[in-house]
């Protein structure tokens, strides 16, 4: 699959980039299908593999990142 560009542009409404919403929306939708339980990462990264082509440590600095534990 490839990379769009586009993917890592953030967006001028509230900054997030293609990704970083995939990826939050991805986590809420799988949040409620657990019942509000937490989703394991592994998890989390198997559904966002299938809509964008993502290497695991991009992945894992993306969350960082969201979760605020990353570099800006």
């Amino acid at each position: 699959m490839p990379q769009d560009p586009r993917d890592h542009l953030p967006d001028v409404r509230d900054g997030l980039t293609r990704v970083e919403r995939l990826i939050l929306h991805t986590l809420h939708q799988l949040q409620q299908q657990r019942g509000g339980r937490n989703v394991p990462t592994a998890m989390l990264y198997g559904y966002v593999v299938e809509h964008v082509n993502l290497r695991p440590d991009e992945f894992q600095a993306i969350l960082a990142r969201l979760v605020g534990r990353g570099s800006p």
